[in-house]
């Protein structure tokens, strides 16, 4: 497997006292450089998520007059289920053609 080599920068940052002490408390000293990148990775993706919501708040990417089909809990249930009609072969022979040479094979 071939190693990707990420580009790096050193970044000065200020902690609390007690923010230090509790990392230091919980987080061994050679690892605390990948647990401060892991956690800041998690909150960018948070935030990210935070700002689509907000978003989507704003300008729903859905609008009920756009889709008079589906207006009641009945009309949603026929459409998904016509959806997985379509997708799914009604024979096992069909299910063994799309799994391919070997597909009627156990899995290993």
């Amino acid at each position: 497997m071939a190693s990707r080599t990420m580009a790096k920068r050193r970044i000065n940052v200020t902690f609390p006292d007690t923010v230090l002490d509790a990392l230091a408390g919980a987080v061994p000293d050679r690892e605390r450089n990948g647990f401060i990148v892991r956690a800041t990775e998690a909150a960018l993706r948070r935030e990210r998520l935070r700002r689509i919501v907000e978003d989507l708040r704003a300008r729903p990417a859905w609008a009920d007059e756009d889709h008079p089909d589906l207006a009641t809990v009945d009309d949603v249930g026929r459409y998904v289920r016509g959806i997985r009609e379509a997708s799914m072969p009604r024979t096992w022979e069909g299910m063994l053609g799309e799994a391919g040479p070997g597909g009627n094979e156990p899995a290993r």
